[in-house]
């Protein structure tokens, strides 16, 4: 072999030698690229899952609530001499469906349900108009009080944010609900606006109904079952 033929050679395998090398520094890079950016990624995916959970479940409470107002609007025992009456047993089957539709939140035992009759203090109701709140019930172990009024109540504007009181017609009534939640993270509370997951809702009663109640409280009893107040 010549001279120029041996340095060739030798200068072809420092080449590929160095194509190698140049292999190997890449596959670090990568390597090291990837372990700097893996735990982003990985921060981001469980971010973005547990946001995503939280939206799922505060729609979820807010259309609980939605129900339970519209569903509570509606009951009552009909009869063809008197209005439509509304009894405990019918408050309590109500927000025991509540608790059911709710599924694995669990409002019984990590929520409240908050149920008032908005109804007008006299009618026909005066300007200024003031309501009341006529009766009250509450499902759920959450400790958790109503922000817009207590049963008793009797010089209220209305009931919700002081933008967005809904009121009570003259001889009728609005039911409105208060729904509250402890929201249990994936992974961590940090990422969530709140753990406390609240939302309200109002409906006005459909029929004429009785608001008499036993002893004026606005709420039947006759089947002399539990009353699910909020003492």
């Amino acid at each position: 072999m010549s001279k120029a033929a041996r340095q060739a050679s030798r200068m072809g395998e420092r080449a590929s030698r160095f194509a190698a090398r140049l292999r190997r520094a890449q596959m670090g890079v990568a390597a090291v690229e990837f372990a700097l950016t893996a735990p982003i990624i990985l921060g981001m995916f469980l971010a973005g899952a547990e946001l995503t959970n939280f939206a799922i479940t505060r729609m979820r409470v807010s259309q609980i609530a939605l129900h339970v107002a519209d569903n509570a609007s509606r009951i009552g025992t009909n009869s063809l001499l008197t209005a439509p009456q509304i009894s405990e047993a019918q408050i309590n089957d109500l927000l025991i469906g509540a608790n059911m539709q709710s599924g694995t939140l669990d409002l019984a035992a990590n929520g409240r349900i908050i149920i008032s009759s908005l109804e007008p203090v006299s009618n026909p109701n005066p300007e200024p108009k003031r309501f009341r709140i006529h009766w009250q019930r509450c499902y759920g172990a959450k400790a958790w009080s109503s922000s817009h009024g207590a049963q008793g109540d009797t010089d209220l504007e209305g009931m919700g944010p002081t933008s967005k009181q809904v009121t009570a017609p003259d001889g009728g009534a609005v039911i409105f609900v208060e729904v509250a939640y402890d929201y249990t993270p994936l992974i961590s509370a940090d990422i969530v606006p709140t753990t406390v997951i609240t939302d309200t809702a109002a409906m006005t009663v459909r029929d004429d109904r009785d608001y008499g109640g036993n002893g004026g409280t606005g709420v039947y009893n006759n089947e002399g079952v539990t009353a699910s107040t909020c003492a």
